[in-house]
């Protein structure tokens, strides 16, 4: 039988405690060889804090957890009586897996959080902000367009009385 991914729903806040027993009982109870993986979906986000940039981790699944394994007897009990667990998403007793592609996705995303953190403020379009770093500090400008995938914004600044476009990080403004 091929293993699949399976999201356990944990109690809120204790994810990693869950991920950390679950591999625990996984050798306590000799089933290695029935369970591949166990992730906590996470990503990295950049963050201001007391004026300093700062990478913390967030949970984009809060309560979430995903587990690459074979579901039999064995594997069913060891997860569901792992503590902090409140059962299988999908189903009482036979839970539905993810289909590859969904966890691949959520896999590639978590990658993705890992090189490239996404910012914890968010701004939007119309709003004004000021220039914090770089060669436009302390400018003043009003949010053009969220660039995301590049982890930019793009403000419209007054150079000599025009606006003026500049892509920027958002680590680098701030809101007025």
């Amino acid at each position: 039988m091929a293993k699949k991914w399976y999201v356990i729903h944990a109690y809120s806040g204790y994810e990693n405690r869950v991920k950390k027993s679950l591999e625990e009982r996984v050798r306590l109870y000799h089933v290695e060889e029935y369970v591949d993986e166990v992730v906590v979906p996470t990503e990295q986000v950049l963050e201001m804090v007391k004026g300093r940039k700062r990478t913390t981790q967030r949970k984009f699944f809060p309560g979430y957890v995903l587990v690459k394994m074979e579901l039999n007897d064995r594997t069913w009990h060891v997860v569901k009586d792992t503590p902090k667990v409140t059962g299988f998403v999908g189903g009482g007793q036979t839970p539905r897996s993810i289909t590859e592609e969904e966890a691949q996705s959520l896999l590639s995303r978590i990658a993705e959080g890992e090189t490239r953190p996404r910012p914890k403020v968010s701004f939007e379009v119309g709003e004004n902000v000021r220039v914090t770093e770089g060669p436009f500090a302390n400018f003043s400008g009003m949010v053009d367009e969220m660039l995301l995938d590049k982890g930019k914004v793009r403000v419209l600044v007054s150079i000599f009385g025009r606006p003026t476009p500049i892509e920027i990080e958002f680590g680098q403004i701030e809101k007025i």
